[in-house]
């Protein structure tokens, strides 16, 4: 029998004690809150790209920052991703941390829970997509996806519910949701922190001005490497105020950690 163990990743201790100031803890008293701790995570190139152009996957982070995402997914309840991450990428969506649920560990601990937002139901997954077979399999959940009323049909619905997964559905007549009210479902659903990994869209919402105020810290991998124009940029909407541009938000308590050869900016967001 094969050792599911066998591909596990492993972090050492050494790199996680410099991110870990960043990442939620959980608090000795329970309070109520309105929204879980937000950790936005990404991986860009010199030039701040995601990937070369939309819908074209694109790898940046090195063997050492990537063993330190799969740390992260094992320290938030939920990861959460956008519909053309989804789409494009057909993500796995769980952690391969070595010690976590179906890698070493004991049911599904230190499994995160995948949360896709899919406003217009454009997600055709299936049991071939790769997050509902690791849920299958025991090394994975299966996600929760955040849609308007009636926009996964009741096949796909009974499929993720057979996995323990679920449609989270919001009334809503247009395109978008917001992000507050996606938060606060969240909360109420028992999810005390998530890690946001992009893509694009979701990246630049949430640090537009209106939303980065719901972020409590930014993990970002600067890979070592220029994509070149046409790419999937990070650069959320301008801030205006009094007819007067202002920088949206800046870092603050910032460290530089360096893992093989990326850099990893942590920080966490305020007004500039």
């Amino acid at each position: 029998m094969a050792n599911p163990a066998r591909d596990a990743l492993h972090f050492p201790s050494h790199h996680a004690q410099q991110i870990d100031p960043y990442i939620p803890t959980l608090p000795a008293t329970p309070t109520p809150t309105t929204k879980p701790h937000v950790t936005l995570t990404f991986a860009t190139s010199l030039d701040s790209q995601l990937s070369l152009a939309p819908g074209i996957q694109t790898a940046l982070s090195g063997p050492e920052s990537k063993a330190m995402t799969h740390y992260l997914r094992s320290k938030h309840d939920a990861i959460l991703i956008g519909v053309g991450t989804a789409v494009a990428d057909n993500p796995s969506l769980n952690c391969r941390i070595e010690g976590v649920g179906g890698y070493g560990g004991e049911g599904l601990e230190g499994q995160p829970r995948p949360v896709v937002i899919d406003p217009k139901g454009r997600w055709t997954f299936s049991a071939d997509s790769k997050v509902l077979k690791l849920a299958a399999e025991g090394k994975g959940r299966a996600p929760w996806v955040v849609a308007g009323l009636g926009r996964v049909d009741e096949e796909r619905r009974g499929m993720l519910e057979s996995l323990r997964g679920k449609v989270l559905e919001f009334d809503s007549s247009g395109s978008s949701i917001s992000w507050s009210e996606i938060l606060n479902r969240l909360v109420n659903d028992g999810v005390k922190s998530v890690m946001i990994e992009g893509g694009g869209g979701v990246i630049n919402e949430l640090l537009a001005p209106e939303n980065v105020g719901l972020v409590d810290s930014v993990i970002l991998t600067i890979a070592p490497v220029w994509l070149g124009k046409g790419g999937v940029q990070v650069c959320p909407d301008a801030r205006v105020e009094d007819g007067q541009r202002l920088a949206v938000s800046r870092l603050k308590d910032v460290k530089w950690v360096p893992l093989g050869d990326d850099v990893v900016l942590c920080g966490h967001p305020r007004l500039a």
